[in-house]
């Protein structure tokens, strides 16, 4: 049988977690005490450094949007004024000062701008493929920044007898985003949703395969003062 999601409320499940429960628990994650800005350099090894394994937030996700903010547009630049800061101000920073904007979608934490569209695009046409990769647990924890599609590859390799297309080295992922995440304690299933969201692709999973593709769809096109340099 063949099954399309497209709903965000089908991928990554309905907002079970409220919005005072997954800030609570980013304010118990502190930032280093020399952090007092978050810049294109640091921003993203800095948010993912602060995320720690807690039981509402499974991973936090750069998606395309805000890695273009980071590392095209370059028009990150937040300051953090907290003595002690956390990881929530740290994120209160960056949707205060910046083009960044912030999502929770249980289990997933998202980093996005306007550009990104957050829902995943995604079919499933093999209901046994789908209940492995459910009841598997991938690698943990993980955390990539800016990695293209054959790191990743290696870093997971072949998880019970499930491929992950394209192959290594192919042309077909030369069009995906590179990927800035972190998680902790992700099955399969959400692992391969989370590659996804920060890599703008989207995936069917057929019998042992998960295959990938370019997401075409994009929001709202960024607005800039001058080309980036």
């Amino acid at each position: 049988m063949k099954r399309t999601l497209l709903s965000c409320a089908l991928i990554i499940g309905c907002l079970s977690a409220t919005a005072a429960d997954w800030q609570t628990v980013l304010t118990n994650m502190p930032l280093p005490a020399a952090v007092t800005a978050l810049t294109r350099t640091n921003c993203a090894s800095v948010v993912l450094g602060a995320f720690q394994s807690n039981a509402v937030i499974k991973a936090v996700i750069f998606m395309p949007g805000a890695t273009d903010e980071l590392f095209f547009f370059k028009r990150v630049q937040a300051t953090i004024t907290n003595r002690q800061p956390s990881l929530l101000d740290a994120l209160a920073a960056l949707t205060n000062q910046t083009p960044l904007r912030i999502a929770f979608r249980t289990p997933f934490l998202l980093i996005h701008s306007d550009e990104d569209v957050l829902e995943l695009e995604a079919k499933v046409v093999h209901e046994a493929t789908l209940a492995k990769l459910e009841a598997e647990r991938w690698l943990s924890p993980c955390s990539f920044e800016d990695r293209d599609w054959d790191f990743l590859l290696k870093a997971w390799g072949r998880k019970s007898g499930v491929e992950l297309l394209p192959k290594y080295h192919s042309p077909d992922s030369w069009h995906f985003y590179r990927h800035t995440f972190a998680g902790y304690n992700l099955s399969g299933w959400e692992t391969i949703q989370v590659t996804a969201l920060a890599g703008k692709t989207k995936f069917t999973i057929r019998k042992n395969a998960v295959e990938f593709e370019p997401d075409s769809r994009i929001g709202t096109l960024p607005k800039l003062d001058s080309f980036p340099r």
